[in-house]
């Protein structure tokens, strides 16, 4: 059974930063590339970031461009993303998802397993 484990969340001042981690089991991590969406209280889930299955090709949302990045550990089986100069408008549970031998992938649709997430709250 395939489990992934979000972790990292918080409350944080506008200008911090957070580093989110998701922890997989049950799959073969080193052959599904990994996402990361985000959904804020009556909005659409919305893509983040995403990071190819050897690691070596990473997309982000024109939003968190600059500000975000993606990276992955295979031996740990965990994938992370740092959040710098974090905004209000980052708000939202963020969800980790696997993609196999995913690249550049930024629909939901596109991913097979999802995390139950972690709260992100950003403060003005």
């Amino acid at each position: 059974q395939v489990h992934l484990v979000e972790s990292g969340g918080g409350l944080v001042q506008a200008g911090g930063s957070l580093r989110l981690s998701c922890a997989a089991s049950g799959l073969t991590f080193s052959r599904y590339g990994m996402g990361w969406f985000r959904q804020a209280p009556g909005k659409e889930r919305e893509f983040v970031a995403t990071i190819s299955w050897r690691g070596l090709s990473t997309y982000y949302a024109d939003s968190v461009k600059g500000r975000f990045t993606i990276s992955r550990d295979n031996a740990k089986n965990t994938v992370y993303l740092q959040m710098n100069s974090l905004k209000p408008e980052d708000t939202a549970g963020y969800y980790c998802a696997a993609d196999l031998w995913g690249y550049d992938a930024n629909s939901p649709d596109q991913y097979e397993y999802w995390g139950q997430g972690t709260q992100v709250t950003v403060s003005s």
